[in-house]
């Protein structure tokens, strides 16, 4: 059962109905060719069929190694950057409690490398791992990205130093490619586990690939219900192309009516703090498939109540370039009466008994009325509750939301020729053979 909904009535004071059924046709087009296949970027196309693809088989031996290395580790470290390690940790850090390092569990604790080139964190990292029993994934396709090759290396080194050469290589799991790149050489001559990284499915729409199920498993989380929500989706947005029945081509033909408006730059606004790396996977994923050839919406964030006391002031009143997307939560797991106070001198007993949801509801819906009236369109994103399901299912809306509001913006979504900027850059200063 689909249980997202996007709801888009705060545009309407600012886009005709006509201005965005303009876009059916392009829609039309552009779902055609995601499903199809014959669109820009083609050979990426393997994450649309991906969750109705994933085999039983393949689940279950994900669950069964993140059983294993329950039982050898207590820390798990993803080491990746981007879409490598962006998508599982939108998740983790969605399902998992707010306080989770801070308490006992049976499953490891999830940490990261190879998302920055901080050799004060590295050096932190390091002090961690001494003191843990840990083991660890490397994403790479290639092997060779700087940012995660060089932490695989320390980290490499450290585990076989603390454990030896054989232990050491029954705690590394390598996610890469099938047949080829640095990666898949040292996998085979150490004898890692390996997981495939499909050819055909791009960094950013990995995490329902072993890239970001496997950590979710080691976390301890669903992975089956997670794949089942996207699935869901999955067949719902390929059964359905117009703008009243897909909420998914409905986003697109809205974001690309409001960018034709001169909207150039989309906030996404959560008010739930565990949703905050999502709203990270959420601006790679668009940033690096739309942002090219001088194009594209500018994809940026806030996390609410906290920014409306840092970003508030600008949303509300700053350039008019901006729209809002809220990701709304429409039930939390749990409830917290606010108690009555006979001084009062806060002066909030005005809401004594409500629950703590019920304000942020409505400071929502309150910030929601205030922006629209300060002439920024918004969209409102709706899920009923934070869960592995309706996960998937928004992890599958985004992805295809993305490739159709790329096609119909006119550009290839599934490649990123503007990334190799820095990289050139960065090897000839660093003196990289060849640079």
């Amino acid at each position: 059962m689909i249980q997202l909904k996007l709801a888009v009535d705060a545009v309407k004071p600012f886009l005709s109905d006509e201005k965005i059924n303009h876009f059916q046709e392009k829609i039309n087009t552009a779902h055609h060719d995601l499903l199809e296949n014959t669109g820009a970027g083609n050979a990426f196309l393997g994450w649309v069929n991906l969750p109705s693809s994933i085999q039983e088989s393949l689940l279950n031996d994900l669950l069964d190694q993140a059983k294993t290395l329950a039982q050898k580790a207590e820390v798990y470290v993803v080491i990746g950057i981007g879409g490598s390690y962006l998508g599982a940790r939108a998740v983790i850090e969605a399902l998992q409690h707010h306080f989770c390092l801070m308490l006992p569990g049976k499953y490891p604790q999830i940490i990261y490398a190879g998302q920055n080139i901080s050799e004060d964190y590295l050096v932190d990292l390091m002090e961690i791992l001494d003191k843990k029993e840990y083991a660890v994934s490397v994403i790479s396709k290639s092997g060779t990205t700087t940012e995660p090759a060089l932490a695989f290396r320390l980290i490499k080194n450290h585990l076989e130093n603390k454990y030896g050469k054989k232990e050491a290589a029954q705690r590394i799991i390598a996610i890469t490619d099938e047949k080829r790149g640095a990666l898949k050489t040292l996998a085979d001559k150490e004898g890692y586990k390996t997981y495939v990284v499909p050819d055909n499915v791009g960094g950013r729409y990995s995490v329902l690939t072993p890239v970001g199920l496997l950590p979710i498993a080691v976390a301890g989380f669903d992975i089956k219900k997670l794949v089942s929500g996207a699935k869901e989706m999955e067949l719902f947005l390929k059964a359905n192309k117009t703008l009243e029945s897909n909420p998914a081509a409905l986003y697109a033909a809205v974001r690309n009516a409001l960018y034709q408006e001169g909207k150039s730059t989309e906030i996404l606004v959560n008010y739930e703090p565990r949703l905050y790396f999502l709203s990270e996977w959420w601006k790679q994923l668009f940033g690096e498939s739309e942002g090219k050839e001088n194009i594209g919406i500018f994809p940026a964030s806030v996390s609410n109540t906290t920014d409306l006391h840092s970003m508030g002031q600008y949303i509300q009143e700053g350039k008019r370039i901006l729209f809002e997307t809220v990701l709304s939560v429409e039930n939390s797991h749990h409830k917290l009466p606010i108690p009555n106070d006979d001084e009062n001198l806060d002066g909030l007993n005005y809401l004594c008994n409500k629950s703590i949801t019920e304000v942020n509801q409505g400071a929502e819906e309150a910030t929601r009325q205030a922006h629209s009236d300060g002439n920024v369109p918004n969209l409102r994103l709706s899920i009923p509750q934070i869960n592995e399901e309706n996960l998937g299912q928004l992890l599958y809306f985004f992805e295809f939301a993305c490739g159709l509001s790329g096609y119909t913006l006119g550009v290839n979504p599934f490649d990123q020729p503007g990334v190799e900027a820095y990289k050139k850059n960065m090897f000839s200063i660093l003196g990289k053979p060849g640079f």
